[in-house]
């Protein structure tokens, strides 16, 4: 009896009691595990033994014990970790939930009609659909194969396809490389051989990128630095202020300003991005990508779908030696060449139709495809098309760029239907049908037929040629000596917002370059309509009789629109240009896999991509649409932008602290640290938190897309940026010793306070030299400006409170506040000449 698939209660029983079809993460990080991550820290753990030796030591005979400052330093060093156990906990969910999106979908025939599923759903005795760039989502046996050809590498390391034959088995994660087929389904997750192997798979770990390498190796050299100065602090302290409040103090400040979380704060504005380019239809399958696809300079582009609509309508036919619209053909007319053109349609044809419970339909499969099977159904008015038994198949794909199935009829006769690129089916045709009949095709007849393909593309219609070979013989050569039936041509229209999306794309500096498969006359058509200027057309005939020199002389001046292409063509295209620039590759077939998966951002298409395609991207475009490839790099310029500033405050604020204490403690005498460890660690949790990361969620700058892309390699802290740092960081450590000096006559606990205080206050300083430089206003992130506000609510509400004592604070006078207030405006117009006379000097360098 023939495999029908399981009813939707049957497979939902088995999904109950098999369980999803996923295979176990031996690397996920559970909630316990993430928050013991945030006190597992060296320089913590050492501060945590540090705070409870102090006080053990502190019932030792003449000695004072220190339980409040234990408490203290305990309490906030609790209150980091959760805060930062919520911003980890929160891009982990985000990374899982984008993960989850990204799961492959699979067709599956349920309660007699074809489904698309998600993978996970999958369970054993689902029949499974397969074609050339699916993924196999489960173990099963094959249980119809038309040249089912599958890439099984992933688990034996063979590059050649394996054929499969009827009865034979295929794996979960391995791919179709060509032809069509059925699979019964056997094992699901852990119980498939991907499943068994999973966890050796799993020890593999996934290369860093080199912004995240970037990042480690900026904060480890920072660490280093902050180091060895606290190591200073702390034996000069020892002679000053004794053993214990010497080494607490210099511990407290390497918590404070070694910036160990920066990693973990730039991951949270990369998943906090990636969620934003979700919300705009793109999804992020490798988090570090986010950041990449800021830098890109050129995108190498499809046509269908991306640039257009990918809604195809067929709206002409060219047959008997006339054109025809298909509006004024009738359902009479459908006799002789007109019927065996719309026949050839709808047999040679893997688009299905699915009939709703109201009644309604819809089509599944790719977009050509469903416009021949509509266009073939509205002719013949509903009536009943004939049905053939399919025997044979061969799958379209970009190298053959034709189609051919073998169908019997209740004679058992056999006829081969063939479809594809015109000149391509036609170079196959010996004879031609004319008004019915079948007669010699002469070369003349050939070379009408390419002008009349060419008219149509010329329209920016997308043309497809048609043949038959009726009375087939077993063994007969399947694409020979066929008879040539005559053309479809279909209209996609341009989409009307690409062509502001490449004027945007033009402004910031990306050149745009379109690679497809369509004829060369239809690209042009597109590329005119959308805006999109190019010195001349290059065809994938034409690229193969170049050398690299010549095709690089070709891009170089200014060729941005390549016909006829094959996946191999775009690689090549590829390696040339990624020399020197950072490109983003689209594609959507098989073989576009590799391009993809080597150049710097791989794009694949959500809609019409093939899995394989999907599996090898780092984006996928879940609108097919070019305008979200560019929203997405204005994303990725934002993000870059928002981790350099948020790199800048923290390290600024760090810098003028440890020299500032640095100096002092060096130079001048005092019975005490200016800083003692509670308030070191207090100041961390104000300044390092909710502003650090309020930053991340900076809107673009205006003027973000009329940039220049960023230099290939240049580092996040560029000299420019450096300079801003030291600088400013000096300048505001220069002014708060001042401002401590000024008060000190008052005594050291108003110093002190005063001092703290103004560490405070001198976040807007920095904070608003930055929005200066990046020409942002105050109030375009109300996260920032909330953060500022509850951090100095939290100072000033600590220094007026009953509980003040404990964090040796002293309530402050009017003249404090106008010295703090004084500094802060003196501070604000130094950091805005420092700001303009670097930016001028590196502008003029430049």
């Amino acid at each position: 009896m023939k495999n029908q698939g399981l009813t939707s209660k049957e497979a939902h029983e088995r999904l109950e009691q098999y369980g999803r079809n996923e295979i176990v993460d031996s690397h996920k990080r559970s909630f316990w595990l993430i928050l013991g991550r945030q006190f597992s820290s060296p320089l913590i753990l050492i501060l945590i033994a540090a705070a409870f030796i102090s006080f053990a030591i502190g019932y030792l005979p003449d000695q004072e014990p220190h339980l409040v400052d234990t408490i203290l330093i305990l309490a906030i060093v609790l209150l980091s970790g959760i805060l930062g156990f919520i911003q980890d906990y929160k891009a982990e969910k985000t990374i899982k939930a984008l993960q989850q999106m990204s799961y492959p979908r699979s067709r599956v025939v349920r309660d007699h009609t074809e489904q698309i599923i998600p993978s996970n759903e999958i369970v054993p005795g689902d029949l499974l659909l397969v074609e050339a760039g699916d993924m196999i989502t489960a173990d099963g046996d094959v249980i119809e194969s038309f040249h089912l050809d599958v890439d099984e590498s992933i688990l034996t390391g063979e590059a050649q396809a394996v054929h499969k034959n009827i009865e034979d088995l295929v794996f979960k994660n391995t791919v179709v490389n060509g032809g069509i087929g059925k699979v019964l389904i056997t094992s699901t997750g852990m119980k498939t051989k991907i499943g068994q192997v999973a966890s050796e798979l799993q020890k593999v770990t996934e290369e860093q990128s080199n912004f995240q390498i970037e990042l480690a190796g900026l904060s480890k050299k920072l660490s280093l630095i902050t180091f060895f100065i606290t190591i200073i602090i702390g034996v000069v302290g020892v002679f000053k202020f004794g053993f214990y409040t010497s080494i607490l103090t210099a511990i407290s400040l390497a918590v404070a300003a070694i910036p160990e979380g920066l990693p973990a704060v730039v991951v949270l504005a990369l998943a906090i991005g990636a969620r934003k380019m979700f919300r705009k239809n793109a999804l992020i399958r490798k988090l570090p990508i986010v950041e990449s696809v800021g830098a890109v300079d050129i995108i190498c582009t499809d046509k269908t779908g991306t640039l257009t609509l990918n809604e195809m309508t067929v709206t002409t036919t060219f047959f008997d030696g006339q054109e025809h619209t298909t509006s004024s053909l009738q359902t009479s007319d459908l006799r002789g060449t007109p019927k065996m053109l719309f026949l050839c349609a709808n047999t040679c044809n893997n688009a299905s139709v699915v009939f709703k419970e109201d009644g309604s339909q819809f089509y599944l499969g790719d977009q050509t495809e469903i416009a021949l099977k509509k266009a073939a159904c509205l002719q013949f008015g509903g009536k009943v098309l004939p049905t053939y038994e399919k025997v044979n198949e061969l799958s379209f794909n970009s190298e053959r760029k034709r189609m051919t199935v073998v169908v019997k009829d209740q004679k058992n006769h056999l006829t081969a239907f063939t479809k594809g690129a015109p000149e391509v089916v036609l170079s196959k045709c010996t004879h031609i049908l004319d008004r019915g009949k079948r007669v010699l095709l002469t070369k003349k007849l050939k070379d009408e037929l390419l002008d009349q393909t060419q008219h149509f593309a010329s329209r920016a219609l997308r043309v497809l040629g048609f043949a038959y070979n009726e009375n087939l013989e077993t063994g007969d050569i399947l694409e020979d000596k066929l008879t040539w039936i005559g053309l479809q041509a279909m209209i996609d229209p341009p989409r009307k917002e690409a062509r502001q999306a490449l004027e945007d794309c033009k402004n910031a500096g990306i050149r745009v370059i379109m690679i497809t498969g369509d004829n060369p006359s239809t690209a042009s058509a597109i590329a005119e309509a959308v805006g999109m200027s190019t010195n001349g057309v290059l065809t994938g005939l034409e690229l193969d009789s170049l050398g690299d020199l010549e095709l690089l002389n070709h891009l170089d001046k200014g060729t941005n629109i390549f016909a006829r292409t094959d996946p191999f063509h775009k690689l090549r295209i590829l390696e040339l240009l990624e020399k020197d620039h950072t490109v983003a590759m689209t594609g959507d077939g098989v073989n576009d896999a590799l391009a993809i998966k080597r150049s710097v951002v791989g794009i694949a298409m959500g809609k019409k991509g093939t899995e394989v395609a999907k599996q090898a991207s780092d984006i996928v475009l879940l609108d097919d649409n070019f305008s979200s490839i560019r929203d997405a790099i204005k994303e990725g310029r934002t993000i870059f932008d928002n981790t350099r500033k948020f790199i800048d405050y923290l390290l600024t604020c760090n810098l003028a602290e440890v020299a500032l204490i640095f100096f002092i403690t060096l130079f001048f005498s005092f019975d005490e640290p200016i800083l003692y460890p509670v308030q070191l660690l207090w100041i961390n949790l104000l300044t390092d938190g909710l502003v650090a990361l309020a930053l991340g969620a900076d809107p673009p700058a205006k003027d973000i897309m009329q940039r220049p892309p960023r230099k290939n390699g240049e580092p996040l802290i560029d000299k420019q940026l450096a300079w801003l740092i030291g600088l400013i960081g000096l300048k505001k450590a220069i002014v708060l010793v001042i401002t401590f000096f000024l008060v000190l006559p008052f005594g050291l606990d108003i110093a002190r306070s005063t001092l703290l205080t103004g560490i405070v206050l001198f976040e807007f300083v920095r904070i608003g030299a930055i929005r200066y430089g990046e020409k942002l206003g105050w109030f375009d992130n109300k996260w920032l400006v909330m953060g500022l506000i509850v951090s100095l609510i939290l100072q000033v509400g600590l220094i007026y409170s009953p509980w003040n004592h404990f964090f040796y604070l002293t309530p402050l006078g009017w003249f404090e506040w106008v010295i703090l207030i004084g500094g802060v405006i003196l501070g604000y117009i130094l950091a805005i000449l420092i700001t303009r006379v670097v930016k001028r000097t590196f502008a003029a360098v430049e």
